[in-house]
């Protein structure tokens, strides 16, 4: 299938402003691009593009004073397969973890990863190792905490998620990936798109948040605020939580006034043009 994904994303500047943008595809997706995935800035300044510590996308520039517009609009083939899943998956021991994988067990920002150790094993320490144990914090996430997006707030940990059982879905997926480094199980926060492909439409779109786990040899996605393996999910970057991907990080006041996102199913002509150009 066909999905076209994109932004249109306002600021007031009321200086020039030094910022960071991770709004691009992320490199595992750059060989999925029908069309161009460029971050469009108006007015128009200098910008550079880097990979980050993590790998992905960055996009920096200085925003000049008054209103900056970022915008894009770009098409991803994309298999029209839900997540994979593998429930033989097996954990890795620590020691046999590769090194680039090690700082996904450890504390962060939002995962107290330290808090909680004895409530993890509590919970899910008699639960098969492996597949079984991430889809059965998944499944305790999903059920114990509930969506609302008027309960959150920028500074929201995994603890305050634990403790007021509500937020949003970032707030879901801090609360699994703490749990699941508690228990000696690599998790990294990912956000990218995520359409409403193969399921009943469920409102304004926004840029989603999942999580990914490190089993037998490669990462695997898990979403605690879901719960369902879904079709259809467009990778923009990871980190070890909301803190490394920030859509925009501006190092001065840059005030959000316009938010729209989108991501949806191509329809036919698209299709055939590509097929056209391949011909």
């Amino acid at each position: 299938m066909l999905i076209r994904v994109g932004y249109d994303i306002q600021f007031d500047v009321p200086g020039a402003t030094p910022m960071v943008a991770l709004l691009s595809l992320h490199p595992s997706r750059e060989r999925d691009l029908i069309e161009p995935d460029e971050v469009k800035i108006e007015p128009a300044v200098t910008a550079t593009n880097y990979l980050d510590a993590f790998g992905n996308r960055c996009t920096r520039f200085v925003a000049p004073a008054g209103r900056l517009r970022l915008t894009s609009s770009a098409l991803v083939y994309d298999s029209g397969q839900p997540d994979a899943v593998n429930l033989s998956a097996r954990e890795c021991a620590v020691g046999d973890l590769p090194n680039e994988v090690l700082t996904y067990l450890l504390p962060s920002r939002y995962c107290e990863v330290d808090r909680f150790s004895n409530i993890a094993f509590e919970l899910f320490g008699a639960t098969r190792p492996g597949w079984a144990r991430v889809q059965a914090i998944c499944a305790w996430v999903h059920e114990k905490v509930t969506f609302d997006y008027s309960r959150t707030r920028p500074t929201k940990t995994a603890l305050d998620v634990l403790t007021e059982r509500v937020g949003v879905c970032r707030d879901f997926q801090h609360l699994a990936i703490t749990f699941c480094r508690a228990l000696n199980i690599p998790a990294r926060y990912a956000t990218g798109y995520l359409g409403d492909i193969g399921v009943p439409p469920g409102g304004p779109m926004d840029f989603s948040a999942w999580f990914e786990v490190y089993l037998e040899d490669r990462w695997w996605t898990f979403d605690a605020r879901h719960n369902v393996p879904r079709i259809g999910r467009v990778l923009m970057a990871v980190g070890r939580d909301a803190s490394d991907v920030a859509i925009t990080t501006s190092f001065g006041q840059a005030d959000l006034c316009q938010f729209f996102v989108v991501t949806e199913e191509e329809v036919a002509p698209a299709l055939e043009r590509m097929v056209s150009a391949q011909v």
